[in-house]
């Protein structure tokens, strides 16, 4: 099964149209779409049967004539020994200034994207929740961060009852 085709998997039977929020968590807000543009690299996330081997996983977003999001997500199969790419679409859930989106992979149905920590000022870093504590990324505009925003991002998504014990910290 390719990348393309596990994501529609994951989203068509796991999601199914679901954009509700984990308990307490709050997206950002003061949310500027046209600085979170271009490429992140994935630096942490709980893993699924979607992005499970894959390293050097990076998405990238873009403006849509429709007013959402192009998302490509990309990433690296050793198994397989090759590059493996999934394209999707996101719309705001509330408004633009609101971190807040629902992502589809597959059709009509869509999952949560929340984005509840973000660096306001440089856009350098990225937390993503999905729909509930078993989805959740560490994004940033570079392969590598600091130690100190990692036990941040550990600190804040341990508060919000993820299991961060099952993280995986992505080669690039």
């Amino acid at each position: 099964m390719n990348f393309r085709q596990m994501m529609a998997v994951l989203f068509t039977l796991v999601l199914s149209g679901c954009v509700k929020l984990p308990e307490n968590v709050q997206p950002v807000t003061g949310f500027e779409p046209d600085r979170y543009l271009g490429t992140w690299y994935e630096v942490a996330r709980l893993d699924h049967s979607f992005e499970k081997g894959l390293s050097k996983v990076t998405a990238e977003y873009s403006l849509r004539e429709d007013g959402g999001l192009r998302v490509i997500n990309r990433g690296f199969s050793a198994d397989e020994n090759e590059w493996q790419e999934a394209e999707g679409k996101a719309f705001f859930v509330e408004d633009q200034n609101t971190g807040y989106l629902k992502v589809s992979f597959f059709g009509p149905f869509y999952g949560a994207y929340a984005i509840f920590g973000l660096d306001k000022e440089d856009y350098s870093y990225s937390w993503v929740s999905g729909p509930d504590t078993g989805y959740l990324w560490l994004l940033a505009r570079s392969p590598e961060v600091s130690n100190e925003l990692k036990q941040a991002f550990v600190s804040r998504a341990d508060e919000l009852g993820f299991d961060t014990k099952e993280l995986i910290w992505v080669e690039h």
